[in-house]
């Protein structure tokens, strides 16, 4: 990722769990509460059934980056992560808002972005991609509204905070003076992919696959972007990526493979390759030479970690100063690590609709009200 361009909201609040985040509607019946309410940030709730999935899913992901672990290592790093859980939902929250308060609309963002979900599973029709969805278990509506909600927060990031943020040149090449070390290296290539499977297919299912990687080939002979085919096209974890699949050196790969990226400059791509499991264009992305890098070879890779490396203290900054503007109400019991002097805590508050005015200073906020399930 270049200078400008912006990291997920997931990679960017590493520790936050933002990742976790999402914001279904509480059911309710007359007079009744039936969820507990965690914490309220202005008019949006967090619920105690949110909190429950956050902290199972940031257990699933602390089991999945950490295969081998012992369990009392994988316990020991989900507590440490745990302590920051409700920060990041709240923190999720303030962006949302924030994005409503910018009037962002991300309709034709969502619509393109389901779209391309459809494509890369294979499925006909939007109809199809909705029933999947909701054979796994989810609900439609929900997956809708927490894609969007990432959208949102995107959005103001980039706007907000990447958008405003500068790496000089100065500052490239005093790091490349101070680092030089990292930069004398083996040659290596990183790689991006185009993957197509076949496995489980008939042959005439698997002649037709080729014809489509063919057809990829040829387009990205024209000038088509690699990045943009990878993501609509490329089947497996690695389309979300553009298709990167990492950096290897001489002898890492299948023979096959490396006879045929070692030979490629930076922005060359392989013909077809088809493997045990399917059809492949491979694109080497970057080639460095052995030995000392030159500035230029490495320099977005620089501009990338200064970038990075500033990136986190600035939105942490940004997100202070929204919660500055804002009321953030957090039940007994339950701890914000990036509470600010005068938060309040509740018992309980029900949901009310976004607020129409808006006034300098914090946010206009009904009295919380006692409720049921406190």
């Amino acid at each position: 990722m270049r200078i400008g361009e912006l990291c997920s909201v997931e990679f960017l609040l590493v520790g936050a769990s933002l990742l976790l985040a999402s914001t279904p509607l509480v059911a309710q019946s007359k007079g009744t509460v039936v969820e507990q309410i965690v914490a309220r940030v202005n008019n949006e709730i967090i619920t105690l059934s949110d909190y429950q999935k956050a902290d199972q899913e940031l257990k699933d992901e602390v089991n999945q980056a950490c295969q081998g672990c012992t369990p009392e290592k994988i316990q020991a790093e989900v507590k440490d992560q745990e302590k920051d859980l409700l920060r990041g939902l709240i923190d999720a929250a303030l962006l949302v808002e924030r994005a409503k308060d910018m009037s962002i609309n991300v309709d034709n963002d969502l619509i393109k972005q389901l779209d391309d979900v459809r494509k890369q599973n294979g499925l006909a029709t939007m109809d199809d991609l909705r029933k999947a969805v909701e054979g796994s278990g989810i609900a439609w509506e929900d997956y809708q509204t927490e894609m969007r909600n990432k959208l949102l927060r995107d959005n103001v990031i980039r706007q907000e905070v990447a958008g405003k943020m500068d790496i000089s040149p100065d500052a490239v090449k005093q790091y490349y003076d101070a680092h030089k070390q990292e930069f004398d290296l083996p040659e290596q290539v990183v790689l991006a992919e185009i993957f197509l499977s076949t496995e489980g297919r008939t042959p005439e299912e698997i002649f037709s696959i080729r014809k489509k990687a063919e057809d990829l080939h040829n387009r990205l002979a024209r000038g088509a972007d690699f990045t943009q085919l990878a993501e609509r096209y490329s089947e497996g974890q690695t389309a979300k990526d553009g298709g990167v699949i990492g950096t290897f050196k001489r002898g890492m790969l299948d023979k096959t493979l490396d006879d045929a990226v070692f030979k490629l400059n930076k922005g060359e791509i392989t013909d077809v390759i088809q493997t045990k499991t399917g059809f492949e264009v491979l694109k080497v992305v970057e080639h460095y030479q052995a030995g000392l890098q030159p500035l230029p070879v490495v320099q977005d890779k620089i501009q990338n970690q200064l970038y990075m490396d500033k990136m986190q203290p600035a939105l942490r900054d940004y997100l202070a100063q929204l919660r500055e503007e804002s009321y953030v109400l957090v039940k007994a019991g339950y701890t914000d690590t990036a509470a600010v002097p005068g938060e309040t805590a509740i018992q309980e508050v029900a949901p009310t609709p976004d607020a129409q005015s808006k006034k300098k200073g914090k946010k206009k906020l009904p009295l919380p009200t006692k409720s049921s399930g406190s």
